[in-house]
């Protein structure tokens, strides 16, 4: 196993700490990702890329000059709309940025890749080739479809990229693999309805969307049992906006928005394809327009098999506990995207059974998990540069 990072560890939870106290939502990490690129400067990488993707995205990367594969680590650079206010917080480092906070721990990922730089430069790669990823726009879903547009990055040509997640509700430090599958795809579904006003005394005047939007309020969270999905497949109501909020005027518009989830991207297009299908039909026999888009849409999370057994090996030779779900986690991650270019490894690693759930408001990243994820880290440089792996 590599070195015990502990003797750094109070830098590192230094740098968490700044990192949660200035927030920034996806697609405004500018400062993150200027303060994290000092940062690594400092540790003498042979490359520091900046400004990939949608433009805040980074990569610090080690050459041996030696042929060999190339390693990257990913972590996020985004944080959350939600508050964090001084008089609300149990702790001195609470977010300057009102109403945006690090409440899915974001900045202890961060942090962890961020730490691989001392070791890297304490221990270089004696062949091939190690990144280290700070990626935009997690939360949105759209900070790894853009890393993908950038040839800048897609050059890299990454053999593997392996990345973690924090999970309340496991125990600390328990590493969570799942071969196969990790976690769900999904997409927001906006549907829009156009009828036509009118003067709330004249009713009969109007076309309102108002009786279709009853019906499709009862029917779209039943469509997921209708379906012949070989797994979870979901569809939940997040929102409904029925006209404007007066008492004069009949409704001529309304808003529809679900989140589609499915474990595997065969029943998500069954999904989507029989969901549009029913929103249509509803809106001709209404004699209603309708439109229908997408938003924040995540590809499931699918660990290549190599990579799996990658991660299987370095947990069962650090000898940490691990935890193999038999499902994959319900949420999603926009790392799935990556399968495109590279073998990917996605991982959990547990941050305490009564740690608050990941988005509440009295989350914050444990920092005793530092030195749990940067050890894994660590082991998987030296298992993927081993001399004996292609």
């Amino acid at each position: 196993m590599p070195p015990d990072p502990s003797p750094a560890l109070n830098d590192l939870v230094q740098l968490r700490k700044y990192l949660h106290q200035h927030p920034e939502l996806s697609g405004q990490e500018q400062e993150t990702a200027r303060f994290l690129q000092r940062y690594l400067q400092a540790f003498q990488p042979s490359d520091l890329l900046s400004g990939l993707g949608s433009g805040t995205g980074l990569v610090a990367l080690w050459d041996s000059g030696q042929p060999g594969p190339t390693i990257l680590f990913r972590a996020e650079l985004d944080a959350l709309p939600i508050p964090e206010e001084e008089a609300g917080s149990a702790f001195p480092y609470f977010s300057r940025n009102a109403g945006v906070s690090h409440k899915c721990g974001h900045d202890g990922h961060a942090t962890m890749v961020a730490g691989l730089a001392p070791f890297l430069q304490e221990n270089p790669p004696a062949r091939g080739k190690v990144g280290l990823l700070f990626q935009p726009a997690e939360e949105t879903g759209e900070g790894a479809a853009a890393l993908l547009q950038d040839p800048r990055f897609t050059n890299l040509k990454p053999d593997y990229i392996f990345g973690l997640h924090n999970l309340p509700g496991f125990p600390e430090g328990q590493v969570v693999l799942r071969e196969g599958g990790f976690c769900a795809a999904s997409r927001g579904m906006r549907i829009t309805l156009e009828g036509r006003t009118s003067h709330a005394a004249e009713p009969e005047k109007a076309h309102s969307p108002a009786a279709c939007v009853a019906r499709l309020l009862q029917e779209l969270p039943q469509i997921p049992q209708r379906l012949a999905a070989r797994q979870l497949v979901l569809l939940t109501l997040t929102h409904a906006r029925l006209g404007e909020p007066s008492f004069s005027i009949t409704p001529g518009m309304a808003v529809v928005q679900a989140t589609l989830r499915a474990f595997q991207e065969t029943d998500m297009q069954q999904l989507i394809a029989t969901t549009e299908q029913v929103v249509r039909q509803e809106a001709q026999a209404a004699g209603l327009g309708v439109q229908i888009s997408y938003e924040e849409v995540f590809s499931a999370t699918e660990n290549h098999p190599e990579a799996f057994a990658l991660l299987q090996t370095v947990a069962q030779e650090a000898g940490v506990d691990v935890a193999l779900p038999k499902e994959p986690f319900r949420w999603s991650e926009d790392f799935g995207r990556y399968a495109q270019i590279a073998k990917i490894g996605f991982f959990g690693l547990g941050a305490g059974e009564q740690q608050p759930n990941l988005h509440h408001p009295a989350y914050d990243f444990p920092d005793q998990l530092i030195p749990h994820g940067l050890r894994m880290y660590q082991a998987l440089v030296a298992a993927c540069l081993a001399p004996d792996l292609p």
